[in-house]
């Protein structure tokens, strides 16, 4: 009897489904599909539309930024000697021109009359990639940083079509140039470790010197603390330890060692797990 009363009770909620199919399509025909609430639906339709194919359009754009900001870190980490130096910087420079002038205008062109921090999150990664080759550039050139306003005004640009000149930009916050120049520790300790193959041992002291003063502030960004600071915050102590350890070999075993065995030395206990170092 259970059984029977169960098929029942199946069988009601089937015609019920059934008679609210047929209902739900007997209103359906109805619609005024000029009314206002059905215009006001299409409208929203339209604006989500538009948000998605912006999202993507600058997505792609992203991508080439960040292979072109890769490149130019890798073009500077072949600085060997100084005659190479300068030529090698000039090449960067124009690269990181090229980029700010040929994908961050067509992102800064993108976010024209839109809310940027809408679409932060599609260029976030390859901003910071920029920033990393930028700041990486800058040290090379002038053995220091400039601030994230300053990396704003690189992708700042005025239109100069009518009716009126305009400026436009791509928004650059304080948290993705923090999260860039934590990146940029890596690069600084790849070029410690090529520095001591080229046996240009004083400028590994200056790289440990500057590494510890970024770590020192970053220990101080305590009210940026989130999970993406922290990994990077502990990436960071990881590149220093690597950098001092260099250092201390250099001071402290390389009057018994050779020198161009030390670099061998001071890479056999991490370059099998540094997967960047392994890249250069």
């Amino acid at each position: 009897m259970s059984h029977m009363k169960g098929g029942r009770k199946n069988h009601s909620h089937g015609s019920k489904k059934g008679h609210l199919g047929e209902k739900g399509k007997e209103i359906a025909q109805n619609v005024d599909e000029d009314s206002l609430v059905m215009r006001q639906f299409r409208a929203y339709g339209a604006e989500l539309d538009d948000k998605n194919d912006r999202f993507e359009r600058i997505l792609k754009i992203c991508r080439d930024i960040t292979i072109e900001s890769k490149r130019i870190i890798y073009l500077l980490h072949t600085i060997d000697n100084e005659s190479k130096q300068g030529s090698i910087l000039n090449q960067a420079k124009t690269k990181l021109q090229n980029v700010a002038q040929n994908h961050f205008k067509r992102i800064a062109l993108e976010l024209e009359k839109e809310g940027p921090y809408q679409y932060l999150k599609a260029y976030r990664s390859s901003l910071e990639e920029y920033i990393e080759a930028v700041t990486f550039y800058q040290y090379l050139h002038n053995d220091e940083l400039e601030g994230w306003s300053e990396i704003e005004k690189m992708i700042t640009y005025t239109i100069t079509d009518k009716p009126e000149p305009r400026t436009i930009r791509t928004l650059v916050t304080p948290r993705e140039y923090i999260l860039g120049i934590a990146d940029l520790t890596g690069e600084l300790m790849r070029k410690c470790i090529n520095n001591l193959g080229t046996q240009d041992i004083d400028n590994c002291y200056q790289i440990c010197n500057f590494v510890k003063k970024m770590y020192t502030g970053f220990l101080s960004c305590t009210h940026f603390s989130n999970k993406e600071m922290n990994r990077k915050l502990f990436t960071l102590e990881q590149s220093l330890h690597k950098i001092e350890n260099v250092c201390y070999i250099i001071k402290v075993r390389g009057s018994e060692i050779p020198r161009h065995i030390l670099i061998d030395v001071a890479t056999e206990n991490y370059a099998e797990s540094d997967e960047g170092y392994q890249g250069y």
